[in-house]
């Protein structure tokens, strides 16, 4: 079903999430909200192929909860950090995985009304993600088959380290002077920018607004209600 979604829906999705996680203040309604972003994750097809990523984001999400109990913090409040930062990543690994960036593009500038430029700044960043990733990755792996060891203290592993940062940087700055000099050759700056995908809201984008609306009103209702009831409790 996300899939039929317009960039949009999914854009007023991402931030309402990220609305809810930011005002749910007990472990509960979060860990509801994170189950909620995998089923949809599920549902798209796409679990598996960003399984790794989810338990990368569990293990930061994890070292996030033990900085706040190791800095005096309550564990209700651990558990707070820890799900709040994991249900504000998966809502856009659901974006980035079931949103091409060219439609992504079309919908910042044709309806949000961003200035191209930015909006194909912000594209790009994301989509050289995956790939800065994937680089480092081969680099590392070629320079194992070199003999690069990342044994011995953390002085050494730096060192021995400054020979995969290294190709990357250059890899790096090798892509982005192709990708400027693509963007030269085609006109990038023009006024007249044209997009072949059609990224109207349809009936069931509205319908899903809509909802995303009322229960962002309704979160927002019970956080002011436990607010009140607290302040008369202390008074």
């Amino acid at each position: 079903m996300l899939n039929r979604l317009v960039p949009l829906t999914k854009l007023i999705g991402t931030v309402a999430f990220s609305f809810w996680a930011l005002v749910f203040n007990t472990p509960a309604p979060l860990i509801g909200l994170v189950i909620v972003e995998v089923v949809l994750l599920a549902t798209c097809g796409e679990f598996k192929r960003n399984l790794k990523g989810l338990l990368s984001l569990c293990v930061f999400a994890v070292f996030l909860g033990l900085v706040q109990l190791l800095g005096g913090g309550s564990l209700e409040s651990a558990y707070v950090t820890g799900f709040r930062m994991l249900s504000m990543t998966t809502v856009f690994i659901i974006l980035l995985t079931t949103t091409r960036l060219q439609d992504l593009t079309a919908a910042l500038v044709k309806q949000v009304h961003i200035p191209y430029e930015y909006a194909f700044m912000f594209t790009a960043a994301l989509r050289f993600v995956p790939d800065f990733i994937a680089e480092s990755k081969s680099v590392r792996e070629a320079q194992s088959c070199r003999g690069l060891s990342v044994s011995g203290n953390i002085v050494k592993r730096l060192k021995n380290y400054m020979t995969v940062v290294q190709p990357l940087i250059l890899k790096s700055l090798g892509r982005s002077e192709t990708m400027a000099l693509s963007l030269e050759l085609r006109a990038f700056g023009s006024n007249e920018h044209s997009f072949i995908a059609n990224v109207t809201l349809r009936t069931a984008d509205y319908i899903i607004v809509v909802l995303m609306l009322m229960v962002s009103i309704l979160v927002v209702y019970g956080r002011m209600t436990d607010y009140t009831l607290l302040m008369n409790v202390v008074g």
